[in-house]
């Protein structure tokens, strides 16, 4: 069994700063560098302090130390855990990389970035060190070929979902080169001491959750469009009424933010050339048009969504993608989402509300209907079975049930029936299957192997 008890974080940005926090909160010793300051702000100058003054090297990095004791919701346990973060810069400190057995890079999307600084540490890390990326979405095995044949046996991606103390989820993706022990043991290691749950991707775009659960929120975009329902309409059926998020599809987007949220589907887009799905990740042009105006989500203060006080009363306006102006919340009440508003069980939410007649209903089943489509279609190319695919739903985008876990409770014949009746194309191998999970003789879960 591997044993880490100091961490080394790459990238002092608030993913980089979180999950420093997070590790601080497994009680490990975490060492946190970023980049030195090319030029001195107005209060510097004034106090005499110069480039080389270590106050101002690592100004940066001590931001997001401090930044810690800020954020909402708390990134640490306790406040004073924050002195288990040591911090440093990457011209002054990677020597000190030398003393700590896991090094994660949490520095921006860019391949080639994550190239240089790959290259720049590599002298600095002990001989047994594990070294990982946070990337969610880069290629593990890009990354790799800068990496010296020895180090790349202990390469891997360990993608963090935010904020990293409150989302469970981890995926895992290792190179090709590493050592399958060496990635199990990581795996134990983060599911224990961090309290992840541990799903295992494959080398693909976006890996797992943000590749399906981004298709989701975009091709019901398409048919909200197409139906001329509203965003807080489509909200009101793709949360809980479907065994979702309160958060639905849009305040989901406002709180991962637009730019986020357009970079994963650019991301895909550029990424899958022979996905038979491909043309959904285009990014439709009123949230273009949103993410240069600014309203980027809850960062930006508006998004899908925005709050104001009239009257000396705080109000919600939705975004009205046809004119482009907020509106009030018309809070409107589908009888289908009414049906299942007291229902607990979200097996019986989703078979009632697919039996309903009206709008919601018919937005539920065909958004419902794609993206189960589209998550079968993966297996292989995602993940290798059904189980990764449903738990990373269920941690890393707060779904109540996974996609197969979904068509086990509409029953897949069915599922089948129906998609046939609208002249969808149905997986021949999806008609072969009668259920993807049951319990066996000895009352243990069992799931079925595509």
């Amino acid at each position: 069994m591997i044993q880490i008890n100091r961490a080394a974080v790459l990238g002092a940005g608030v993913m980089g700063a979180t999950i420093a926090a997070h590790l601080a909160n497994g009680g490990l010793d975490v060492l946190m560098l970023d980049i030195v300051p090319k030029e001195l702000t107005d209060e510097e100058q004034k106090r005499g302090l110069t480039l080389d003054s270590p106050e101002v090297r690592n100004r940066i990095v001590e931001a997001g130390r401090q930044g810690l004791l800020k954020i909402k919701p708390a990134p640490l346990y306790l406040k004073k855990y924050v002195d288990r973060v040591e911090v440093g810069n990457f011209e002054d400190d990677l020597a000190r990389l030398s003393g700590y057995e896991w090094v994660i890079e949490v520095v921006v999307e860019n391949l080639e970035i994550k190239r240089r600084l790959f290259e720049k540490i590599i002298p600095h890390l002990h001989p047994q060190v594990v070294l990982s990326s946070n990337t969610s979405g880069l290629s593990v095995n890009e990354m790799a070929k800068t990496l010296p044949p020895e180090l790349r046996k202990r390469f891997l991606v360990t993608h963090f979902f935010n904020p990293p103390r409150y989302m469970r989820l981890m995926e895992i993706i290792s190179c090709d080169e590493a050592d399958p022990e060496l990635v199990s043991d990581m795996a134990e290691f983060i599911s224990r001491r961090l309290g992840k749950g541990v799903v295992y991707a494959k080398d693909t775009a976006n890996f797992i959750a943000n590749r399906i659960g981004v298709y989701a929120i975009y091709r019901g975009i398409e048919h909200m469009m197409e139906m001329g329902m509203t965003v807080e309409e489509v909200d009101s059926v793709a949360g809980p009424a479907t065994a979702r998020p309160k958060s639905g599809a849009f305040r989901t987007a406002d709180l991962v933010g637009l730019d986020v949220l357009a970079h994963v589907g650019n991301n895909s887009y550029a990424n899958v050339p022979d996905d038979e799905e491909r043309e959904v990740f285009k990014l439709p042009e009123f949230m273009a048009s949103m993410i240069d105006q600014g309203k980027l989500g809850n960062k930006a203060g508006q998004g899908f969504y925005k709050k104001e006080m009239v009257d000396g009363k705080r109000q919600i306006f939705y975004y009205d993608y046809n004119s482009g102006d907020y509106l009030p919340l018309a809070k409107p009440k589908f009888a289908s989402v009414q049906m299942v508003k007291q229902v607990d069980d979200p097996r019986q939410r989703l078979k009632t509300i697919l039996g309903g007649a009206d709008r919601a209903a018919e937005y539920a089943w065909k958004s419902l209907r794609d993206s189960l489509i589209y998550t079968f279609n993966r297996i292989p190319e995602i993940a290798d079975d059904v189980v990764n695919i449903d738990n990373a739903m269920r941690w890393g985008f707060n779904w109540e049930l996974g996609p197969f876990e979904m068509l086990d409770a509409i029953g897949v014949d069915r599922f089948v029936k129906r998609a046939d009746q609208d002249e969808v194309q149905v997986p021949e191998a999806l008609r072969e299957i009668g259920r993807f999970y049951r319990f066996s003789e000895q009352g243990g879960k069992e799931y079925y192997d595509l």
